[in-house]
């Protein structure tokens, strides 16, 4: 990984910003966003107060060095312009909101989306309970779209197959993967990590064939949402989204939103889906934040709290 991250100043935006917006307005700021470990966020202010978000994609805004994305695996490396325009084409045509796009620079891989100022879902949560509601309309619109395969809809939307033959053995071999690089990794990991490998076994054999594959966002937190002035729902991060079983989605969810989850559950999932990706997105949650923290992600202390938090739920899981 890169030894330093040079934030981008309002010189080298300047260009994107006029791009985006014309030459009646003049770029007076741009300051990056915190987070984005796979892409650069900064937030452009102009002279009249008018502001919008610019996305910037390169090896020197990606925190995870994970070399080059095969879009074959549904789960490779999900960032870049072609992911994020993909998905958000998808978003559009399937009626969920999302950031809306003003600009694209195809040769700097960069774009620029309407700010919306609303703040995070996870940090409006508190003081209006009742938005959760919106978020279950919401992924009840999201999830009535289906694929014909699975896979990074950037990829199934122009006629790809992804490897593999099915979600749960994709999910498999990422969990096995993920066994053996966390027992590198973490004692507690390495001394059951026999028991591990079997109980991912035990939990993939019992899951039956599908032909449904969901349209499904992949890392939706509170925190890939954003509320916009009028109250409703807009997601952001999506170049992740894919077809998939739609209980991978909701396993993300049950672990993000905790005791909230209640509201955004519905009925007809497969608990056998759902007891074997508890499993496996435990461990991608210790493999994934010790992998970035062998760089330098400047918040080290979350991503350790997050991998600590979630392999104690992967020993858990692997007592029962």
């Amino acid at each position: 990984m890169t030894a330093t991250r040079r934030t981008l100043t309002r010189a080298d935006l300047a260009p994107l910003a006029r791009a985006a917006v014309g030459g009646n307005r003049t770029l007076v700021d741009a300051g990056r966003l915190r987070g984005g470990s796979k892409k650069g966020v900064y937030r452009l202010a102009f002279d009249d107060g008018f502001s919008a978000i610019a996305y910037v994609w390169s090896a020197d805004e990606d925190y995870w060095d994970a070399g080059p994305s095969d879009p074959r695996d549904p789960f490779s490396h999900g960032t870049g312009l072609d992911l994020f325009t993909a998905a958000h084409d998808r978003l559009a045509a399937a009626g969920v909101r999302t950031p809306r796009l003003l600009h694209v620079d195809a040769e700097a891989r960069q774009a620029v989306v309407e700010d919306l100022p609303g703040g995070s879902l996870e940090a409006a949560l508190p003081r209006d309970p009742a938005l959760l509601d919106r978020l279950a309309a919401l992924l009840d619109t999201l999830h009535t779209h289906t694929g014909p395969r699975f896979g990074k809809v950037a990829l199934v939307d122009n006629g790809g197959t992804s490897y593999g033959t099915s979600c749960p053995q994709r999910v498999l071999e990422g969990a096995l993967r993920d066994i053996e690089e966390v027992a590198g990794r973490e004692p507690r990991a390495a001394a059951v990590r026999e028991r591990l490998v079997e109980r991912a076994g035990e939990l993939a054999a019992r899951v039956r064939p599908r032909d449904r594959h969901t349209l499904i966002h992949g890392e939706l937190g509170p925190d890939h949402v954003l509320v916009t002035p009028d109250g409703d729902l807009a997601l952001i991060d999506i170049e992740g989204l894919l077809y998939f079983d739609v209980e991978w989605e909701h396993v993300f969810l049950e672990i993000r939103f905790g005791d909230a989850y209640g509201a955004l559950r519905v009925p007809g999932l497969d608990e056998d889906r759902l007891r074997f990706y508890r499993l496996a997105m435990r461990l991608s949650l210790v493999a994934g934040p010790l992998r970035l923290l062998d760089g330098d992600f400047p918040f080290t202390e979350f991503m350790r709290g997050i991998a600590e938090h979630n392999l104690v739920h992967v020993l858990d899981l692997v007592r029962r």
